[in-house]
């Protein structure tokens, strides 16, 4: 398969995907068709229009899911899909109602390029276990699409020592779903992002992604790490820690 898993799409101080339009830039070839799934948002108008105001400047040619009266057809005629950032209950229950959770899951395990973004880059995992959201929606099932045999946490935050905030950090509630599940989570921090392509999967991008494993005191995965093992790892889902 062919990934950019993306942990955010904006960064402070710039534009829509600004932060990685070069790396976008070259897993989106001049030329490319695109069809993009904006369900992570209210508003899929307005929403699809600022991604094709980020990428049609380098030769990308966007159309929404939405814009068709089927959306899973729109992947027919597609070069690559990105599912962008929003909340990802309400995106994955989109993905359920339209049929696209079938539809983008079978198009990309046959070839079709994949990009994701925060609530798009969760949608790569085996469930939903390992958001940030809130649940505004209940779907029908955590079951995601799947991409990668492991969990991903977009947007990872690392605990302010100097926090007077009791609530729990996010390396707690990984740590809590860690003793429910064994399976890895990759948490990526603003501005990383994790590819994937031909069994290999990279950490790149401006910061260190941080690994978490049951029972093991999380890693510290540098720009250019080589992650590829994480394609081979056989996910525990509802198995308590002993």
């Amino acid at each position: 398969m062919n990934l950019l898993l993306l942990s955010n799409s904006t960064q402070y101080g710039r534009g829509y995907l600004e932060h990685a339009l070069d790396t976008v830039s070259a897993f989106l070839p001049a030329g490319t068709r695109l069809a993009f799934v904006p369900y992570a948002l209210t508003d899929h108008d307005t929403y699809t229009a600022r991604v094709r105001e980020a990428l049609e400047p380098v030769g990308v040619t966007v159309r929404g899911v939405h814009e068709s009266a089927d959306p899973a057809a729109g992947l027919a005629c597609a070069d690559a899909v990105f599912i962008g950032g929003g909340n990802s209950f309400r995106l994955l229950d989109a993905l359920y109602r339209t049929g696209l959770r079938e539809a983008v899951r079978d198009a990309v395990r046959g070839g079709l390029p994949y990009m994701g973004a925060s609530a798009g880059t969760n949608m790569a995992a085996p469930t939903l276990r390992t958001t940030n959201d809130m649940p505004i929606v209940q779907p029908p099932s955590f079951g995601t699409l799947g991409l990668v045999p492991f969990q991903i946490n977009p947007h990872y935050l690392d605990p302010d020592p100097d926090s007077t905030h009791k609530g729990e950090t996010r390396e707690e509630r990984l740590t809590e779903f860690l003793e429910e599940n064994d399976v890895p989570v990759l948490g990526l921090r603003e501005g990383t992002w994790l590819r994937v392509r031909d069994g290999e999967a990279h950490v790149q991008g401006a910061a260190p992604a941080r690994l978490f494993t049951r029972a093991a005191r999380p890693r510290e995965l540098p720009a250019g790490s080589d992650v590829s093992r994480l394609l081979t790892v056989r996910p525990g889902f509802d198995v308590p820690a002993r």
